[in-house]
């Protein structure tokens, strides 16, 4: 009996009518077919009958999916919170952002709740046409750079700028603290007595460590153990270590929680509008802040920044530099010729051409004339409308 079709009767009774049977297992998001070919053999019984034996050659084919199949096979991968157009700069300095020209601040947001949307956080390129260009000596004509609302808080409660609601730590003799000296001075010392004055207010008189007792209210005492991270939000007055000394104090306010943005630091102003990123076992806490915490910082620009940047929270205004360019900062109180050196998040170190003196200078500090001329026209026209 002669097969004209590969047709061959098992003991179950079944029968099988493809010459080959193709498998097809898509074992990764890109690629994989396995083929298993069957290859018929006659073989000559003593009936005469002539039956088919199956032989089994595994042959493997390996063939590109197409694109729509790859996206739908790789997960989603959630957005980041910082732009991609940013890119680590080549410095001396820990951690350090230097940004291509142009490139946006934005940050964006997924909400880990709602799987199939995501919750853009507000970012806002503002162009400065109305900014006048400015040249220098060599009567180059130099145009104003990007003023943008950076968006840098990535959860509800960053947004909120109010003190957590947590119970007060205890403050009490023999307790070591951080005691206010001076302005801009800082020390450890030891909780002496609690003295109580008209209207219950209670002052706390400390003995330092160097020498010397004063009597300082609880706004000018800060916990000599690092704060937790949720007890921290922006605004919260605070006392930070200097890296370099671990004897000096200087305060300030928190301006920045840690992200991906800034690289998993807080961005501290200090008193005197110096601004610099620290990490948080540099940080304490003040123990009995004011309600108002710019009420401890004396009257002027810095107190205007600070009033206008907890206002503006969490798109704080910002310019952009570059490496290498060039502009006018503020230097005892005059606008001076500098080059922006390194770009670290939201913060640029320049050198000023007169004296070659380098310095750490906010993004968004009134000590730009681009930020103070922006600011200045932005006022101007809320005013007029």
């Amino acid at each position: 009996m002669e097969v004209d079709e590969l047709e061959h009767q098992e003991s179950g009774g079944r029968l099988i009518n493809n010459s080959e049977i193709q498998i097809k297992v898509e074992a990764d998001e890109s690629m994989s077919i396995s083929t298993c070919s069957f290859i018929p053999k006659i073989i000559k019984c003593d009936n005469d009958l002539e039956l088919l034996r199956l032989s089994k050659n595994p042959v493997v084919v390996l063939t590109r999916l197409p694109d729509y199949k790859i996206s739908a096979l790789r997960p989603p991968t959630p957005q980041q919170f910082y732009s991609e157009d940013e890119s680590l700069s080549s410095s001396d300095s820990d951690m350090l952002w230097k940004p291509e020209d142009d490139s946006s601040d934005c940050d964006f947001s997924a909400s880990n709740n709602k799987p199939n949307t995501s919750k853009v956080i507000k970012c806002e390129t503002v162009n400065t046409p109305e900014l006048p260009t400015t040249s220098n000596n060599s009567n180059v004509v130099e145009e104003a750079p990007l003023v943008i609302s950076s968006a840098f808080a990535h959860s509800s409660n960053e947004t909120t700028k109010v003190r957590p609601n947590l119970p007060e730590e205890e403050v009490k003799v023999d307790m070591m603290v951080l005691a206010k000296k001076r302005t801009m001075r800082w020390q450890r010392g030891k909780i002496l007595d609690i003295v109580t004055k008209e209207g219950g207010r209670l002052k706390y008189k400390v003995g330092y460590e160097e020498k010397g007792k004063r009597l300082v209210s609880g706004h000018h005492i800060a916990f000599d153990a690092s704060p937790k991270l949720e007890q921290l939000f922006v605004g919260a007055r605070v006392v930070i270590r200097s890296p370099n000394n671990k004897f000096r104090f200087r305060p300030g306010i928190l301006a920045e929680l840690p992200s991906r943005k800034n690289r998993l630091r807080f961005l501290v102003f200090l008193d005197d509008h110096t601004p610099v990123y620290v990490a948080l076992p540099l940080l304490h806490l003040a123990c009995r802040p004011l309600e108002n915490v710019l009420d401890d910082i004396v009257d002027g620009p810095h107190k205007t920044f600070m009033k206008q940047y907890l206002k503006d929270w969490p798109y704080p205004h910002l310019t952009q530099y570059r490496v290498g360019q060039t502009l006018n900062a503020e230097l005892n109180e005059v606008q001076q010729r500098c080059e922006v050196q390194v770009v670290d998040c939201s913060l640029i170190q320049v050198v000023f051409q007169e004296n070659q003196q380098k310095e750490w200078i906010y993004r968004g500090s009134l000590r730009l004339e681009h930020m103070a001329r922006f600011l200045e026209l932005k006022e101007t026209k809320e005013n007029s409308n």
